[in-house]
C-alpha cells in the first residue's frame, strides 16, 4: 500500500520513542522526498530527535528554518512552538530560545500562553539560569496570565537555588489563595523542597500535613523525608517513613530510600541499620545506584570502609557521584591519604567494569575517566583543613581555577576554611573577596578564622559588613564566631553587647551554644561569677554541658578550684564518660599542688574506663603528613628528631627557658617532669619541621587537643633561636610566634 503522511508521522514517532534519533531525521527526508505535508504533529517529533543530537546543533536551526518557511509555527496552538523551545533548551542554546520566547506574540498567544510561559520558566531553571526564570515568572503575572500547579512546581527551585526564601514565601501566599493549587501534591512538594532548603522544615511539615492524605503523592512523601533527613532530623525523617508505607500504603521508590539511608546511619535511636540494607535487597532496589550510593555513605558513617567498598566494587559504570561518595566516606572516617589516592584512580584510571576492592585500591579494567568536579573539591578541602595541609589545599585550588569552579560559592567556602584552617588567612582573605558571591557560610568561615587566629577587632570588622550589606544574614554560627573572636582577643564587653542584642537586632536567640560562647568570654577574662550567673540562668540538664565545659576551662585558666569543682562536679554527672573533664580538673588540682586529689580524680577514671586522648602532632613536608605521639619513637627518623629537640632543649635552657611542670599531672620528680615535658608532640613536630624545611620557610604544626603551656613558652624561645615563624593550631585556635612573641598575647 502507498505511504501516507499518517503513516510517515506513526513512523518517525515510533522511531523517537525508541531514541532512534537519526533515523527519525532519515524518515523525515523520505517524507519530503514523497511530497506529503508536513504538520505540526511531525515538527513535534523531529524537533525531538534534534534535541537529542546535542554534538550537531545545526540540524536543530535547520528544523526551525524550515518551520518557518512552512508556516508551522502559525496559528494559537503553541505546541510545536514549545518543543522548539524546550530542543534548544536541550542544545544548550538558551539564549536562542529567550529571543524565540521575545519573539513579537510568542508569550502572548491565546490557547497556549501558559504553556509557553511554564515551558519558559522550566527550561531556564533546568538550565540553571534561575534568577532569569524569577523574572519570567514575575513577568507572567505582570501580563495577567494565571500560573498554575505547573508554573510553581518548576519555578519553587529556582528559590531554593538562589536562597531567596522571601519570594519563595511570596509564592506560596499566591497558593494559598487557590484551594486546589494548596492540595496540588506536586506544588507541595517544591514548597517543601524549598522551605527544607532553606532550614525551615517546621514550615515544610506545615505545607505537608496542608494537604489531605488521600492526596499525598510519592514525590510529596519523599521530599518531606528527605527535608528531614537533611536537616539532621533523622527520628522525624525515620517515623515518617514508618508511616509512609504503613498508614498511607505509600510504596518507597529509590529516592526514599536514598534520602532515609543517611538518617538511618547517623539516629543512635535506630538500632537495625544493617537490616535496611535487606529491606532494600528484598525491595529488589538494592541495583539502583542512588541507592547503591546512599548504601555506601551508611557504611561510611558507621566506621566499616570494607563493605562501602564492596558496594563500591560491584556498581557499574561508576559515576563521579560514586567516586565522590566513597571520597566522602574516607574523609569523614580520617583516611584523608585513602580519599586522595581515590581522587587519583578516578582520574588516572576511570571508570571500571568488573571491578574488585583490594587493599591496593580499586583494581580493573578502565572505560571512560571520571573528572572531579566541585562535590569532589568540597569533599577533600576540610580533609586538607584537617590535616593543616595548605600544600594538597593549593593543588585543589589550582584544579578548581583551570576548571572554573573556584567561583562557585560552596567551593570557594571550603577554599576560604582550608586556608584559615592552614594557618594562611591572607590567602584566605584573597579567595573571599575574589568571590563574586557570598553566603553565610562564606562570611561565617571568616569571622572564625579571624577570631581563631587572634584577630577579634578584624572579626568583628567583617561581622560588622555582613550585617550591613545584603549578601546573607548572620544566624546562629555567625554568633558563635563572633563571640569566639571576642572570647580569644579578650573583647568582653564587645561581645557581651552582641550576646545581649542579637535576639533584639537579628531574631538569633540565646541557645545553649551561644550560652557557652558568652560563658567562655566572661570566663577567660577572669569574671568568674558572672560567668557563673549566665549557666545558672539556663535551664538545667544536658543543655549546659557546653557551658560548664567552658566554664571548667576558665577555672583551670585562673586556678579557681573551688568554682572548678562544682563545674567539673556537674559535668560528671551530666558527661560521666568524657575524659576532657577529669583532665581538666586533674590540671587545676596538679597547678595547686593538690597530688592526692589529682589521683583521686584519676582513680575514677579508671573506675569508669575513661582514658585521655593521646596528644597527637602532625606537620605537611613534601606534601606527606607526618604524626608525632608524645614521647613516641615509632617515626622512622625518630631518634634524628629526639636528638635535634635534645639540642634545641639545652639552647632553649641557655638562653633562660624554664619548663612549666604545672602541665605534668602526676606528682614526680621536677627533673622527671622536664623530661616529659621535652618530647611533647608538638615539640616533635616542630623539630621534625626545623630538620625538614629549607631555611626561612614557616613551620606549621597542627595538634588535636589544647597546646600546653610549656610548649607555648618553648615555641616563643624556638621561633626566636632559629629565626623562624611557627604556626601551632591546636583544637582550639591558631598560635603565630615571630621573633620569641605569640600573636595570641599570653591571652588563651
Amino acid at each position: 500500500p502507498a505511504r501516507d503522511a499518517v503513516t510517515f508521522n506513526s513512523l518517525i514517532a515510533a522511531l523517537c520513542l525508541f531514541r532512534r534519533w537519526l533515523p527519525a531525521l532519515d524518515a523525515l527526508r523520505d517524507m519530503v522526498l514523497d511530497g506529503h505535508p508536513l504538520t505540526s504533529f511531525t515538527l513535534v517529533s523531529v524537533l525531538l530527535a534534534c534535541s537529542h543530537l546535542v554534538e550537531n546543533p545545526r540540524l536543530g536551526r535547520e528544523a526551525h528554518a524550515f518551520a518557518l518557511k512552512g508556516g508551522l509555527l502559525d496559528g494559537d496552538e503553541r505546541f510545536a512552538f514549545n518543543a522548539l523551545l524546550s530542543m534548544y533548551a536541550r542544545l544548550g542554546l538558551v539564549d536562542d530560545a529567550r529571543r524565540l520566547f521575545g519573539s513579537v506574540g510568542a508569550a502572548d498567544a491565546p490557547g497556549g500562553g501558559l504553556v509557553t510561559w511554564n515551558t519558559m520558566v522550566s527550561l531556564l531553571v533546568q538550565s540553571g539560569r534561575c534568577a532569569e526564570a524569577v523574572d519570567v515568572l514575575y513577568d507572567m503575572v505582570a501580563r495577567g496570565v494565571r500560573p498554575d500547579g505547573v508554573t510553581f512546581a518548576s519555578a519553587l527551585p529556582a528559590c531554593s537555588q538562589l536562597e531567596l526564601l522571601s519570594v519563595g514565601k511570596e509564592m506560596h501566599a499566591y497558593v494559598l489563595k487557590d484551594a486546589d493549587l494548596a492540595a496540588n501534591s506536586f506544588v507541595a512538594s517544591a514548597l517543601v523542597d524549598m522551605y527544607a532548603s532553606h532550614e525551615r522544615v517546621d514550615a515544610a511539615r506545615r505545607v505537608f500535613d496542608m494537604v489531605p492524605s488521600g492526596d499525598r503523592q510519592l514525590g510529596l512523601w519523599n521530599a518531606m523525608i528527605c527535608g528531614y533527613a537533611q536537616a539532621g532530623k533523622d527520628e522525624d525523617a525515620l517515623e515518617l517513613f514508618a508511616r509512609m508505607e504503613a498508614e498511607a500504603g505509600v510504596v518507597p521508590s529509590e529516592t526514599t530510600m536514598a534520602g532515609v539511608l543517611p538518617a538511618c546511619a547517623r539516629s543512635e535511636a535506630f538500632a537495625g541499620k544493617e537490616a535496611v540494607h535487606g529491606y532494600v535487597v528484598k525491595r529488589d532496589i538494592a541495583e539502583n545506584r542512588f541507592v547503591q550510593n546512599a548504601l555506601m555513605d551508611m557504611y561510611a558513617r558507621l566506621g566499616d570502609m570494607d563493605a562501602a567498598r564492596r558496594i563500591f566494587a560491584a556498581i557499574e559504570p561508576r559515576d563521579v557521584v560514586s567516586w565522590n561518595t566513597l571520597i566522602t566516606g574516607c574523609v569523614v572516617q580520617g583516611h584523608i591519604s585513602d580519599a586522595f589516592q581515590l581522587v587519583r584512580e578516578m582520574q588516572q584510571q576511570g571508570r571500571y567494569t568488573d571491578a574488585v576492592a583490594t587493599e591496593d585500591g580499586i583494581a580493573g579494567t578502565d572505560e571512560e575517566p571520571v573528572m572531579p568536579n566541585n562535590i569532589t573539591l568540597m569533599t577533600l578541602l576540610p580533609g586538607c583543613a584537617m590535616l593543616a595541609a595548605p600544600a594538597r589545599g593549593k593543588e585543589i585550588h589550582g584544579y578548581a581555577v583551570r576548571h572554573a569552579w573556584d567561583s562557585d560559592v560552596a567551593v570557594g567556602s571550603a577554599l576560604v576554611d582550608m586556608y584559615a584552617k592552614g594557618g594562611c588567612l591572607a590567602l584566605s582573605r584573597a579567595v573571599f573577596d575574589r568571590l563574586p558571591r557570598r553566603n553565610v557560610i562564606t562570611w561565617n568561615v571568616l569571622i572564625m578564622a579571624y577570631g581563631m587566629h587572634g584577630l577579634g577587632a578584624e572579626a568583628i570588622v567583617l561581622f560588622d559588613r555582613m550585617v550591613a550589606s545584603d549578601e546573607a544574614k548572620p544566624n546562629e554560627v555567625t554568633f558563635i564566631a563572633a563571640l569566639a573572636a571576642c572570647s580569644h582577643s579578650g573583647m568582653v564587653d564587645r561581645g557581651l553587647e552582641l550576646f545581649h542584642s542579637m535576639k533584639r537586632d537579628h531574631g538569633v536567640g540565646p541557645t545553649p551554644d551561644l550560652h557557652a560562647c558568652a560563658v567562655d568570654v566572661l570566663g577567660r577574662a577572669g569574671r568568674l561569677d558572672e560567668a557563673y550567673s549566665i549557666i545558672s540562668s539556663m535551664e538545667p540538664g544536658e543543655q549546659q554541658v557546653s557551658a560548664w565545659s567552658s566554664f571548667l576551662g576558665a577555672c583551670r585558666l585562673h586556678r579557681n578550684v573551688q568554682l572548678g569543682e562544682i563545674a567539673a562536679e556537674r559535668l560528671f554527672e551530666l558527661e560521666p564518660d568524657e575524659a576532657s573533664h577529669y583532665v581538666l580538673l586533674c590540671n587545676i588540682y596538679s597547678a595547686a599542688g593538690l597530688w592526692e586529689k589529682s589521683s583521686e580524680v584519676r582513680g575514677r577514671m579508671r573506675q569508669r574506663g575513661v582514658s585521655k586522648e593521646p596528644g597527637c602532632s602532625w606537620i605537611e613536608v613534601d606534601g606527606a603528613i607526618h604524626r608525632f605521639m608524645a614521647g613516641e619513637s615509632a617515626h622512622p627518623e625518630s631518634a634524628l628528631v629526639h636528638a635535634h629537640m635534645d639540642a634545641l632543649w639545652e639552647r632553649m635552657r641557655g638562653q633562660g627557658y624554664t619548663p612549666d611542670t604545672s602541665c605534668v599531672l602526676h606528682d614526680i620528680e621536677e627533673g622527671e617532669k622536664a623530661a616529659i615535658l621535652r618530647y611533647h608532640s608538638e615539640k616533635l613536630a616542630v623539630a621534625f619541621g626545623l630538620l625538614r624545611t629549607p631555611p626561612g620557610a614557616a613551620i606549621r604544626v597542627a595538634k588535636n587537643l589544647r597546646v600546653c603551656n610549656d610548649c607555648h613558652e618553648a615555641a616563643k624561645f624556638i621561633s626566636k633561636m632559629v629565626g623562624r615563624e611557627i604556626v601551632l593550631r591546636d583544637v582550639r585556635r591558631f598560635h603565630h610566634f615571630v621573633d620569641g612573641a605569640c600573636s595570641c598575647g599570653d591571652y588563651w
